[in-house]
């Protein structure tokens, strides 16, 4: 035989052995991603559902703080302020007369 007969043959051995290894290291790939997709799901779903019931709940508080305390407070500034304008408008028109 000649050595390019036998170079062939031991070229064919290595490329069927590399496929192989190739093939089982996809298989692991696709287990991998399997177990992440199940992490992701088990894990990580949970926790989502978690901060959107925690965003949920700052959202109503904020409307309730906003409606029991910020309103009331800017209506009451408003007034003393118009009040204060008011008073100075009509000192100073009393001074002029």
């Amino acid at each position: 035989m000649s050595n390019l007969v036998i170079v062939r043959d031991i070229a064919i051995i290595v490329l069927a052995f590399e496929s192989l290894v190739v093939g089982f290291l996809l298989i692991l790939l696709i287990i991998q991603v399997r177990r992440l997709a199940r992490l992701l799901q088990e894990e990580v779903k949970p926790i989502l559902d978690s901060a959107s019931e925690t965003v949920s709940t700052v959202r109503g508080t904020a409307s309730f703080v906003s409606d029991a305390f910020v309103s009331p407070l800017i209506r009451a500034a408003s007034l003393i302020s118009g009040a204060g304008r008011a008073l100075k408008v009509l000192m100073r028109r009393r001074g002029e007369r």
